[in-house]
């Protein structure tokens, strides 16, 4: 699966260096580049040829039948190029998302920042660990204990009344405006102590990094408490969600 990470990031690069940006959009409005549609190709072709018989559900090739879906227990759910605003604006802040579910939860994940040559994987259960550039991987365990100021990390491109009434309830903090699904992977590697997503998402959007929390000994709940997961809807809209690693500190109650 790095691999296939990997040179679905080679892909995006050559787009992201050129600076030739086709933009077009989705039916949903969603801006897509030739970097996402060669990312996509890359990565159905490897994991087709790793795991034929598993299905691939990709952002770019979503339009699956949710009949068809619901028979699934086990597949790849995959963002080629999640951050597109980011890959357009060229802050680096984008990433190659790859993760398998079985049985509804995220159980190996692996996350590529190709622009900042930074990776992160993790098998919940196993363990979580990044790489940069040509160093070893080395371990990433959570921070159990939130810091003070409170880090907390939200979304660059998105922002929205609910965060800022959440923020107003937290005391002394720090907020971290970041791209993509690097948010997730900050909680896992100890870097930030909260994540609140009260906007939308896709499952894409999260799968690969929330196993990668999970591994770390993090978690990636509901606002309601309940574990995040995958593949019982329609829609594939992830309800509003938080991240963290503290469990003594009470964040539900605070929306």
């Amino acid at each position: 699966m790095i691999d296939i990470a990997w040179r679905a990031g080679a892909a995006i690069l050559k787009v992201y260096e050129s600076g030739d940006f086709k933009l077009a959009h989705k039916d949903d409005r969603s801006p897509v580049t030739q970097a996402d549609l060669a990312a996509h190709q890359a990565i159905v072709e490897g994991l087709s040829a790793l795991t034929p018989d598993w299905p691939v559900l990709s952002e770019e090739s979503s339009d699956i039948d949710y009949d068809q879906r619901a028979q699934w227990s086990r597949y790849w759910l995959v963002d080629p190029l999640d951050g597109t605003r980011e890959f357009l604006s060229r802050n680096g802040e984008f990433t190659v998302n790859i993760a398998l579910i079985d049985d509804h939860e995220p159980v190996l994940g692996v996350v590529y920042a190709p622009a900042r040559q930074l990776l992160y994987y993790g098998i919940p259960g196993t363990g979580a660990f990044r790489a940069h550039a040509d160093e070893p991987a080395s371990a990433i365990v959570v921070k159990r204990h939130a810091a003070t100021p409170l880090r907390v990390v939200g979304s660059r491109s998105h922002r929205g009344d609910s965060l800022d009434h959440l923020l107003s309830h937290l005391g002394d903090h720090q907020m971290i405006a970041v791209g993509s699904s690097l948010k997730l992977c900050m909680i896992a590697e100890g870097s930030a102590d909260l994540y609140p997503r009260l906007g939308s998402t896709s499952e894409w959007d999260t799968a690969a990094a929330h196993a990668v929390v999970l591994a770390a000994g993090g978690y990636v709940t509901t606002t309601a408490g309940l574990p995040l997961s995958y593949n019982h809807s329609p829609d594939l809209l992830n309800p509003h969600f938080l991240v963290f690693a503290d469990r003594e500190r009470q964040w539900h109650r605070l929306l």
